[in-house]
């Protein structure tokens, strides 16, 4: 019996043995079995994409049509519909490069950088509006590189003019550390931690009370002083297992990585009292801190652009801007980047994430690439019995539009479409464009960011029906509007054909032709309310709310 229970014991340390290591392997693809680095982001995605699908035995959705691909190209880029000049320009252009001239155009618009600030404050600030707003419109300006950024919201240079506001990330979390790591380590490094503040994640070896505590200590000695972010020479971060053991934090990254930094000595009252005292004098004199011989949110910045570290950093920036443009992240939570979480296309993440590093973290470079792919390009219609699984990207994602999106499609769509035309200045288009833009902050404030499982909620619905804003400002009388264009034309076919245009960036086909024009004749003692009300329904009908 002894000698049973001994060899089931070795069988069980054995067991746990292989097991370790395997939780232990990176779970990463060596870089001498992936594509070569000079092939072109959409080259290399579309060939990873395709075998995966040729695995499968599934057979991608063709290209979508013109129209639609203009449409959901410009509200990716720049946060807008297309104007119906740009439609009827697109749809008769016959060469074969217009989409790549379009996608060069849209990203070298003034508008591309405006979205691009709209996206990323509301990934960095979701609960705190227009915050970032400042500083990342100086930093997307100038394309900045995304490990710049992130040195700049980790750290800061409150004297450099062009770091002004980038330290907003850190200075609106840092009353509550715990938010504070976490919120980092979702956001940079794609990676909850937050259930191990209290337990040992029970699936995921990695996230252990070790490494939120080791992460939560680059943060624990930061503190704001009137509005000043300052960083103590002392302090460690304490914490309990569930086990009741007491135990000292170590300055550990995500990876595992235990930092080395030299002993600091907690200083007795009477100097703390002093160093308080010299913070109160900096306060009044609204002057920072001394900056510490030694950050430990400084170490943060260098561990995690290390080479060989980087591989958290540049792969969640990766798999954001892929679920942003894709509908569907490559790894799926978005905040669940771990080895027991593996990516539906390993390798495809591994080579972008390479790329981008190469590239010295060009994020417009990426984002160029993944919209030029046969794949961001399919149609979002399938025809076959069972639609795909959405990470196998056989097919177009149906994504709700962001309440910027939207807010700015309902001003673009209801205004005068003549004043956007091509007979109009370029400089004169693109200025009125980006005033509606500005206009529809308002709007966009009444709309509900969309999440995951997104549906359409009653608050908003009631704001669509019931809204005062909604009839004065989208469903105005004017020269300058589509409702005042729109009273103006005779012919019912050719008003129609206007509307669509302009709300739907296409021709209505010819039922919805018929069904619209039907309504208008049935109305015919109304005419003005009933050009309102159809206006109404195509702004506030599924075409319209979601990019597809």
């Amino acid at each position: 019996m002894a000698r049973q229970c001994a060899l089931l014991m070795r069988c069980v340390r054995f067991t746990l043995a292989i097991a370790f290591l395997a939780l232990n392997v990176p779970s990463v693809v060596h870089g001498d079995e992936l594509l070569p680095e000079d092939q072109s982001i959409a080259e290399v995605i579309d060939h990873y994409v395709s075998a995966r699908l040729k695995q499968a035995r599934i057979d991608a959705a063709p290209p979508a049509d013109d129209a639609s691909l203009l449409r959901r190209t410009t509200l990716d880029l720049v946060g807008r519909i297309p104007t119906s000049s740009e439609t009827a320009s697109y749809l008769a252009e016959q060469d074969a490069s217009k989409r790549q001239r379009l996608i060069d155009r849209l990203i070298g618009s003034p508008a591309f950088v405006r979205h691009q600030v709209n996206e990323f404050d509301a990934l960095l600030m979701p609960d705190q509006k227009n915050r970032l707003r400042e500083y990342l419109s100086a930093a997307f300006a100038e394309n900045r590189p995304w490990d710049q950024m992130f040195r700049e919201m980790i750290l800061g240079q409150t004297d450099d003019p062009e770091q002004k506001g980038a330290l907003q990330f850190v200075k609106s979390r840092v009353g509550d550390v715990d938010r504070l790591t976490n919120d980092v380590s979702v956001t940079f490094f794609g990676v909850n931690v937050s259930c191990a503040q209290c337990h040992d994640h029970p699936d995921v070896y990695e996230w252990s009370q070790d490494r939120f505590y080791g992460m939560k200590s680059f943060f624990n000695r930061t503190f704001d002083n009137g509005g000043f972010l300052g960083e103590h020479e002392y302090g460690l971060v304490s914490y309990q297992t569930t086990e009741g053991e007491s135990r000292q934090a170590q300055l550990m990254f995500l990876t595992g990585v235990v930092l080395e930094e030299p002993e600091a000595m907690e200083p007795d009252d009477q100097a703390k009292k002093e160093e308080k005292q010299r913070l109160e004098e900096l306060k009044k004199q609204k002057q920072a801190p001394p900056a510490p011989s030694f950050s430990r949110r400084e170490q943060l910045v260098e561990i995690a652009l290390q080479s060989g570290e980087s591989d958290y950093f540049a792969k969640a920036i990766v798999n954001k801007l892929w679920y942003r443009f894709f509908g569907y992240g490559l790894v799926m939570p978005l905040d669940q980047m771990h080895p027991e979480n593996p990516s539906s296309h390993p390798e495809l993440l591994e080579w972008l994430a390479r790329d981008l590093v190469t590239h010295d973290y060009d994020l417009t470079r990426l984002v160029r690439g993944l919209v030029s792919s046969e794949a961001y390009s399919r149609s979002s219609i399938w025809k076959g019995s069972s639609r795909p699984q959405p990470d196998m990207f056989a097919v177009g994602s149906v994504r709700p539009l962001t309440p910027y999106q939207y807010a700015t499609l309902l001003r673009v769509a209801t205004a005068n479409p003549d004043l956007q035309s091509a007979d109009q200045k370029p400089e004169e288009v693109e200025t009125r464009l980006a005033n509606l833009e500005n206009a529809a902050r308002g709007i966009a404030g009444e709309i509900e960011f969309p999440g995951p499982e997104f549906q359409i909620g009653v608050a908003e619905a009631l704001f669509f029906s019931n809204s005062e804003r909604i009839r004065n400002d989208l469903l105005r009388d004017s020269n300058d509007t589509l409702i005042g264009k729109l009273k103006k034309t005779e012919d019912v076919d050719e008003l129609i054909n206007v509307a669509s245009m302009s709300i739907w960036n296409r021709s209505p086909d010819p039922e919805e032709k018929a069904a619209l024009a039907a309504y208008l004749q049935d109305r015919a003692d109304r005419r003005d309310e009933a050009i309102g009300q159809m206006v109404w329904a195509m702004l506030t009908s599924s075409e319209c709310r979601f990019n597809h």
